[in-house]
């Protein structure tokens, strides 16, 4: 009876999307006191240093803190204050896109679970790797980072979490080590990133410098980075592997291997299950192929393959005005989740009515995750339209100016801290402060480039545990974490990589690569 009453006393950490909105509030009372700002802007949107002013505030109320989850998912791009842009003219994009992808992407995974094929495909990579499981890990974490450094790969990580969360389960380990895999592997890329162009190519077209500037300093960020996270996510399975009791979800063990459907079995997959595992493999590399942006590279082989296939008379016309891979974003994944949905259903001769209830079984499976998006998207909106980001970025701007070197990176890294906090969008922040802390750099024998690395290195550690960050909030709801769990697991590894990244960033004021 005792134990029952304490349980009861006893704290315990609220849902994530009451963490969100409660972050909202307190962004919104934080627009009652910070005073409102705004900068010049250039003609191409980038600020202008020195040219900060106050403005008359834009307090956010009640009816804005409610609405901004709404405007989170739908997007904000209106006018504030008699006239003005809302607040630094950063447009606050909505979560509509990734939630409608993270939707389908259920609905694709509840066809191709019905099937059995990822049951018995599951079972058979526990048989194939027995007694070799943790040589996925760092492999694994390679190829999620790869993603990451490449071309920013942030929310569309949230098709894997279903397939490696159960694999890890069933060889023996836990769901933060699922989780781990993906999200610590894909945000150490993009916070080593070297052509990503959400971050360094949005970054570097502010400066008015090449993406190739810096690249080898990053280049030595993504070795090192990648090396220290996949050291630790590795010990870490090796411990729980060991013994389960380790694990940081331990209490939640059974009801995990319960709830991902992960059982042992000798079954041997039919032809059918086959053919949809084929499909469903198929569809990730195409996703990925699409995704990396292969002109940026002067890859232009898929551009000529779409310009052939149009151009045919007939085909071409109904094939329709496609776009070709590596110009996808959400709109183009999304149709390849449902096409591929549709697809795995004739394969597997799947009964139209079977059919539709089990894409949309699956696709209510994730409606979760697609509203915590909209809710982490609801921050932004909150600071966009109280007009306090331009204020904290010249506090940063006045702070950060007549300094070392050696001062003045490790500040600027510190400085985008609480920054990337607050806009954990890469590409947005990049957009709203780079045009003015790259330059105040050159003042004190700082690159540009350099500023740039700093920029991102501290966006991408945040990217691990903010709970601002659709990313992260999304990925522990999709392995069922409390976020106050995953924080006990990665807080060292995040001590760590900021360590590092500060040697790094010192080391990068010495040489110029």
């Amino acid at each position: 009876m005792a134990e029952q009453v304490a349980e009861k006393k006893g704290f315990k950490m609220p849902s994530s999307y009451t963490v969100l909105f409660i972050i909202i509030a307190i962004m919104a009372l934080f627009t009652w006191i910070i005073p409102a700002g705004q900068y010049d802007k250039t003609e191409d949107g980038n600020l202008i240093a020195g040219t900060y002013q106050q403005v008359d505030s834009n307090p956010q109320g009640f009816y804005d803190v409610v609405m901004a989850p709404v405007y989170g998912m739908l997007g904000r791009d209106h006018k504030l204050n008699e006239g003005q842009p809302n607040e630094i003219g950063i447009k606050t994009e909505g979560a509509i896109q990734v939630s409608f992808f993270i939707l389908m992407v259920g609905g694709f995974l509840g066809v191709v679970t019905e099937t059995g094929a990822l049951d018995v495909g599951i079972a058979s990579i526990v048989r194939k790797y027995k007694g070799r499981e943790k040589a996925l890990i760092p492999v694994l974490m390679f190829l999620f980072a790869l993603g990451g450094t490449t071309y920013g790969m942030g929310e569309e990580t949230m098709a894997f979490y279903p397939l490696i969360v159960p694999v890890m389960l069933a060889v023996g380990f836990d769901t933060i080590t699922g989780v781990a895999i993906v999200l610590v592997g894909s945000q150490i890329g993009c916070l080593a990133s070297t052509v990503n162009p959400f971050a360094t190519g949005v970054a570097s077209d502010a400066a008015g410098i090449s993406v190739a500037e810096g690249i080898g300093l990053r280049l030595i960020f993504f070795v090192v980075m990648w090396a220290i996270s996949a050291f630790y996510v590795y010990n870490y399975a090796s411990k729980v592997e060991k013994d389960h009791s380790k694990s940081y979800t331990y209490a939640t063990r059974e009801a995990d291997l319960t709830y991902f459907n992960v059982e042992q079995t000798n079954a041997e997959l039919s032809g059918k299950q086959k053919a949809v595992l084929t499909v469903f493999i198929l569809t990730f590399i195409i996703m990925i192929l699409s995704l990396i942006p292969w002109a940026k590279f002067n890859i232009h082989v898929f551009e000529k393959i779409n310009e052939v296939i149009v151009g045919i008379p007939f085909i071409g016309q109904v094939f329709g005005q496609s776009l070709p891979l590596g110009e996808w974003y959400f709109p183009e994944i999304t149709m390849l989740f449902l096409m591929m949905a549709v697809l795995v259903g004739i394969t597997y001769r799947m009964k139209e009515e079977k059919f539709i209830q089990v894409f949309m079984t699956g696709a209510a499976d994730l409606l979760g995750v697609a509203l915590i998006c909209a809710l982490a998207r609801g921050i932004q909106v909150i600071m966009n339209d109280g007009m306090i980001t331009a204020t904290i970025l010249n506090f940063g701007e006045n702070a950060l100016s007549g300094l070392s070197a050696q001062v003045f990176i490790v500040l600027t890294y510190i400085f985008y801290l609480p920054l990337s906090f607050l806009i954990p969008s890469s590409s947005g922040l990049a957009g709203a402060t780079i045009g003015i802390l790259a330059p105040l750099g050159e003042f004190v024998n700082v690159s540009q480039s350099l500023v740039i690395t700093a920029f991102q290195s501290a966006n991408g550690v945040l990217n691990l545990l903010s709970p601002t960050s659709g990313i992260v909030m999304g990925a522990l709801a999709l392995g069922r974490i409390e976020i106050t769990t995953w924080w006990k697991f990665v807080a060292k590894l995040v001590g760590i990589v900021m360590g590092v990244s500060i040697l790094l960033l010192i080391l990068g004021t010495f040489i110029n690569i």
